[in-house]
């Protein structure tokens, strides 16, 4: 998908493949055209999904990419006014922007937030969550600046664009409230050790009763589902087990009200087939490529069901490019920005 045209290159690679910064980083800095993009556990082209090999997406525009770099350690006030400082080339013939960030680290939910208060509505947004199923963090952001970690790397284009966003996770119990919680860690629900409240409700539907042994196994088809005032649930994924805390993808904020979900292969699959069509319903242009910004624990929990998950997003809608993202980034230029977990984004992009 590259050319002598290409002005601007996406990049999304598989972990498997083993990049080194030290070996990766000549290439990058060395190059001129504007580079975005990450490292995930499987990449998606066309009606197939890949655990190694790498996609690049040429763009035919000149990109400017924005950097801001050790999210983890900044506040919120920090983060928004490192963004303020880069808007200067935000212009009104902006229609989408692109945004990665490491989806293994902390204070997405502010850096995600502090993107929309300076951006706003008028766009769309799409993107997703870089890392390894390994859960070790390393560099994993594809930039002009080199491979690197603990950051966000965002760009905004011309191209116009629709988006579709949907789970298919179904409420099994609550609400229950967020009574404590620190960044993506959550520790009471109601007052009460977070774990405690959640394997109570687990062991009634699982085939096996949930523990630090086999944690990630079952927990990965019993998300959380933050209550919000649209319809759909914000999915936050459970990763980690730290005695009765629990370490989600994406933060939970003290006072947030959330369900615990469940969901079957059939409501997943209907979903993304949903997500699809809602973007090519609000698609009014000529389409250049599909975007399919997908879980990677929507693969773990459909295993081989979910080549049909690819088919029903992938249908007459080629050339599909996309990744098993850490965490999806999206809206839809109505909605508020999120970052969403267990959750299809489709993402219909036109000609620059």
């Amino acid at each position: 998908m590259l050319s002598s045209e290409n002005e601007s290159v996406m990049i999304l690679a598989c972990d498997a493949n083993g990049f080194k910064k030290e070996l990766i980083d000549p290439i990058l800095l060395n190059h001129t055209v504007s580079i975005i993009g990450g490292i995930f556990p499987s990449v998606i082209y066309n009606d197939k999904k890949y655990d190694k090999g790498t996609i690049f997406i040429g763009l035919n525009e000149k990109m400017q990419v924005k950097i801001i770099n050790d999210i983890s350690q900044k506040s919120y006030a920090k983060l928004d006014a490192d963004m303020e400082k880069q808007i200067g080339d935000f212009d009104e013939s902006v229609e989408t922007m692109f945004v990665y960030i490491d989806g293994l680290t902390k204070n997405i939910g502010k850096c995600i937030n502090a993107l929309f208060d300076n951006y706003g509505l008028d766009i769309n947004y799409i993107g997703g969550g870089t890392g390894s199923l390994s859960f070790i963090q390393k560099p994993s952001l594809f930039t002009n600046q080199g491979l690197i970690q603990d950051a966000l790397v965002y760009t905004y284009s011309k191209r116009e664009s629709s988006i579709g966003v949907s789970h298919g996770w179904k409420s099994i119990s609550g609400p229950y409230q967020v009574t404590e919680s620190e960044a993506t860690i959550l520790k009471e629900l109601d007052y009460k050790p977070a774990f405690e409240v959640y394997k109570n409700i687990v062991d009634q539907y699982s085939s096996e009763p949930i523990n630090a042994n086999n944690f990630f196994k079952i927990a990965k088809s019993f998300p959380f589902g933050i209550n919000t005032l649209s319809d759909e649930k914000i999915v936050r994924d459970p990763i980690i087990l730290n005695g009765t805390e629990m370490a989600c993808v994406g933060n939970i904020e003290e006072g947030n009200y959330v369900d615990i979900l469940r969901g079957d292969n059939d409501s997943l699959i209907k979903a993304a087939k949903h997500a699809a069509y809602i973007s090519k319903e609000n698609m009014h242009f000529k389409n250049d490529f599909t975007l399919f910004i997908d879980c990677v624990s929507r693969v773990l929990f459909l295993e081989e069901d979910f080549y049909n998950e690819i088919k029903v997003v992938c249908k007459n809608n080629m050339p599909l490019v996309g990744a098993l993202t850490f965490g999806e980034i999206a809206n839809n230029g109505r909605n508020y920005l999120e970052f969403f977990n267990k959750t299809s984004v489709v993402g219909h992009i036109g000609h620059g």
